[in-house]
């Protein structure tokens, strides 16, 4: 196919149809009322993302496994599988199914950048994760793909199911951190992704769950069956329907969606999903006769030689371990009784000197520069202990300010100029401080330019898109100034801070 000459496209009664010249785009999903087939434009859908929504046992997996067949061999295919629901397109269409539960996070992200280098269609089956589990490293492995290099910006279906998991509208039970790397990852996904290649498609069960910005990006809609008020209404808005004709979304049957979107059709059409050659062909959905088996024989098959199963079954598994936002004030405060106590008075001034040189050689270190704020504060506390510190620990907020503080070298100017910084860093974000300082301190120094080494650094991450990111939206939030002059150079501002601006 040609990329650079775009198909002619035509509509009938308000369904997208195929024409002569464009047949090698086109694929058919299913069949309309009157037994029309109802066909889908992928090089239409690489340009405008698909949102899929339905309730449990609505048909939402069968249509994404239609859809990725029908497509298998069109286009490079990249599937986000939380429920283990994908792995056997491999068996048929060659897709890679890789194990999220076997590779480190920095494997998976290597993972996903050899994916967008060799254009390799894949399965990333998360089933084996418990849920926060399974959220990171679907967002560790997005995030990869996105910030893949320019020359690998090859065309690809992204598609993302139970996306409700990976995209929340509300904070849940997940931590906060995860959250917010879950939300970057899907948003850059649906609202970035269409100039790296990447079209994503997004599944729900509830679209009151899905978060607004990730489903407002969607231009194709596949609504199935939905019984909550909330989740038909969003539906009717979606597809242009009057409220009043939400009741409609009620009624639907197993494997109907209603379609609508500029790679299906103009005008609302409900679409009967056609079969599949994949998946669990033998399971039933219906009733099952019971076995004829006795009441006695059946009890016997119950109880029998139960005590000796239990004495060989494995021991429980342990409790979860607790979070580490639970055990951060314990483990700060616990560090006086591990040690025997003093004879003599604390030298208070002596055991800050001693924590701020630990932090000071810590920020120093690029292994400890790009571990989470977690890790660093963990690390923290393990040479406190391992130097026998004795004396009221920072809790981790603290600690995170000091280690910024430590990795802009702030210590080295003076203390007026040291409050002026710090003040003006009051509105900064708490995982922004740390790059923020470090522009701050170019500026106040008239540095004709930032050390991009010491930016990435301090936000632990050796991406130039992030940094050029976190730039943008400092900027934003009215922190920093940026100005571009007509040769293309950049400089960078802190308001209020004396000294030449840093490049």
């Amino acid at each position: 196919m040609d990329w650079a000459k775009p198909a002619a496209r035509y509509f009938v009664n308000g369904i997208r149809i195929a024409s002569p010249v464009c047949v090698s785009t086109q694929i058919t999903i299913g069949h309309d009322a009157s037994g029309k087939p109802v066909e889908f434009d992928i090089e239409e859908l690489l340009a405008t993302r698909l949102l899929v929504q339905g309730n449990s046992g609505s048909g939402k997996s069968h249509l994404l496994r239609r859809l990725l067949e029908e497509s298998a061999g069109m286009v490079q295919q990249v599937v986000i599988d939380p429920e283990g629901d994908f792995p056997s397109l491999a068996e048929e269409f060659g897709h890679v199914v890789i194990d999220g539960a076997a590779y480190a996070p920095a494997e998976i992200e290597a993972l996903a950048r050899r994916i967008r280098e060799h254009r390799a269609s894949v399965v990333l089956d998360l089933d084996g994760l418990e849920v926060e589990q399974q959220i990171r490293c679907a967002a560790q492995f997005l995030t990869a793909l996105f910030d893949a290099p320019r020359e690998h910006w090859y065309p690809a279906l992204v598609v993302v199911d139970e996306a409700q998991m990976f995209a929340p509208a509300v904070a849940g039970e997940i931590a906060e951190d995860t959250r917010r790397m879950t939300l970057s990852a899907m948003t850059n996904l649906m609202c970035r992704g269409r100039k790296r290649g990447l079209a994503g498609i997004v599944a729900t069960q509830r679209l009151a769950k899905l978060a607004k910005n990730v489903a407002a990006e969607a231009s194709n809609f596949l609504m199935g069956r939905t019984f909550l008020d909330i989740d038909m209404v969003r539906a009717a808005d979606l597809l242009g329907m009057e409220r009043r004709q939400a009741e409609r979304i009620r009624e639907l049957e197993r494997g109907h969606f209603l379609a609508l979107g500029p790679a299906i059709t103009r005008l609302p059409i409900a679409c009967r999903i056609g079969p599949v050659k994949t998946g669990q062909q033998v399971r039933s959905e219906g009733l099952m006769a019971l076995p004829d088996t006795a009441p006695a024989d059946m009890e016997a098959l119950l109880t029998k030689n139960l005590a000796s199963e239990v004495a060989k079954a494995p021991p429980p598994a342990p409790p979860p371990a607790p979070r580490v936002e639970e055990i951060e004030d314990t483990i700060a405060h616990g560090e006086e009784r591990q040690v025997d106590a003093p004879a003599q008075p604390r030298d208070t001034s002596a055991v800050a000197a001693q924590i701020e040189g630990i932090i000071r050689a810590m920020a120093a270190e690029e292994s400890v520069a790009f571990q989470s704020a977690s890790s660093q504060y963990q690390t923290f506390l393990t040479r406190c202990r391992r130097e026998r510190i004795i004396g009221p620990m920072p809790d981790m907020r603290a600690f995170r300010r000091r280690f910024a503080m430590a990795g802009a070298r702030l210590d080295e100017l003076p203390d007026a100029t040291s409050e002026r910084i710090m003040q003006l860093a009051g509105a900064v974000e708490e995982d922004l401080l740390a790059p923020f300082l470090v522009i701050a301190r170019a500026a106040h120094a008239g540095e004709t330019e930032v050390d991009e080494e010491d930016l990435a650094r301090a936000y632990g991450t050796s991406s130039p898109g992030r940094i050029r990111r976190l730039v943008e939206h400092l900027e934003r939030q009215g922190l920093v100034v940026v100005r571009e002059d007509f040769g293309g150079s950049r400089t960078v501002m802190v308001p209020g801070l004396e000294g030449e601006p840093a490049e």
